[in-house]
């Protein structure tokens, strides 16, 4: 095919093939030029029509646009409910008021029983009545004393008394078996066994903490602070922490900021707790200064604060009357969750107090819609540029 530009054109050279080509390249360009030059409006109009109307389909964007939630909400294939905040429709969905310190002191008067273990280091002292050939030390002296650690057969060895199983026993009861063993050695022995290297009455504290290791209840029980306090406290914030305490039995999840309000609980021995980031997440998108994934700046956010989170809406292309929260709502007798849009016109300076009152909730997305104009921009500029890049070139020959 011939190009009906080109063709308006005959050329008749005599010199080198090369310079011919290089002329014939020039003569080229220039012909282009001047053709663009010339239909300049007739193609730029139809241009920006087009892609006006095609926008949707060719212009980046981080999400829908108001008109698209809108039309979807009233029509839509996933249904969904859009909500617009008012002063009228925020009350189901105020956050509730902070509450008040405790006034309770954390409870430690549970007494958990404690049964020997292997590897557990018991302290046996055993004293005589004081008779000049008695086989151990007198009461007055002091007793004779034995540390003696719980082998991995669950039994101990003492002079006189033997080798015989402690495990699955209370201290109370290994000073009555020993006193029986020795009964033949000693007229009346006095025995009292108690508690050195304590594994069986420990309890591990592991995760999210400044020194994770197994802590001692030798002291008195423990509640779960006093764990977590040994054990150098969270490394995050109180909110987002999350304490799930096992015992063999049973897995109980605390949050951490309950346990601070009152609701601190005694630990029983042997007790794992482990201290983890719990999932008090929002994700921000569209036009805020600084969209992904965030944790909630509080046990309560309010919208207000989850913007601020998020670093506010972005100046240069927000607008604020496309302010939306995305959010799978559980309703009672549904077993699927309900899929809610809120939306808040942020234009409106009645808005800023809704924004305070509105509870964020885990897991919720926080969306704001581009600006018409910066819509509008992101068309204009690329037609901008091409026609200044034609006339630089134009210039340059």
């Amino acid at each position: 095919m011939t190009c009906s530009l080109c063709s308006s054109y005959s050329f008749s050279f005599t010199a080198s093939p090369v310079s011919s080509s290089r002329a014939l390249r020039i003569i080229v360009i220039r012909s282009a030029l001047s053709f663009f030059s010339s239909a300049r409006v007739v193609f730029v109009a139809p241009l920006l029509l087009v892609l006006t109307g095609c926008a949707g389909g060719l212009l980046s964007g981080a999400g829908p646009r108001i008109s698209a939630i809108d039309a979807e909400s009233s029509n839509p294939s996933v249904p969904y409910t859009l909500i617009d905040l008012s002063g009228e429709t925020i009350a189901p969905y105020v956050r509730p008021p902070e509450p008040a310190p405790a006034a309770n002191v954390s409870s430690t008067t549970t007494a958990y029983e404690i049964s020997l273990v292997p590897g557990d280091v018991i302290k046996v002292m055993i004293a005589d009545i004081g008779e000049t050939n008695a086989m151990f030390a007198p009461l007055a002296a002091g007793g004779t004393s034995f540390d003696v650690r719980v082998d991995v057969d669950g039994k101990i060895s003492l002079p006189y008394a033997g080798r015989f199983s402690v495990a699955g026993h209370t201290p109370g009861e290994v000073e009555r078996e020993i006193k029986q063993r020795i009964r033949g050695v000693t007229a009346d022995p006095q025995v009292m066994v108690s508690m050195v290297g304590d594994v069986s009455g420990s309890v591990l504290v592991a995760g999210a903490v400044n020194k994770p290791g197994r802590f001692s209840a030798l002291q008195g029980p423990l509640t779960l602070l006093d764990a977590i306090n040994l054990a150098g406290g969270p490394m995050l914030e109180p909110h987002l922490v999350e304490v799930t305490v096992r015992n063999g039995k049973d897995a109980n999840v605390y949050s951490y900021q309950s346990l601070l309000q009152g609701l601190n609980a005694p630990v029983a021995p042997r007790s794992e707790i482990v201290v983890s980031r719990a999932r008090k997440r929002f994700v921000a998108m569209g036009a805020v200064a600084t969209p992904g994934l965030h944790d909630l700046p509080s046990e309560q956010p309010s919208l207000l604060e989850v913007l601020g989170e998020a670093g506010w809406l972005d100046e240069t292309k927000a607008d604020p009357q496309g302010v939306f929260v995305f959010r799978l709502s559980r309703v009672a007798g549904v077993e699927r969750p309900v899929p809610e849009v809120f939306r808040l016109n942020m234009r409106d300076p009645a808005a800023i107090f809704l924004a305070r009152q509105f509870l964020v909730q885990p897991e919720d997305a926080v969306y704001v819609t581009n600006a018409a104009i910066y819509e509008w921009q992101k068309i204009i500029s690329p037609i901008i540029q091409a026609m200044a890049f034609g006339r630089t070139l134009e210039r340059g020959f």
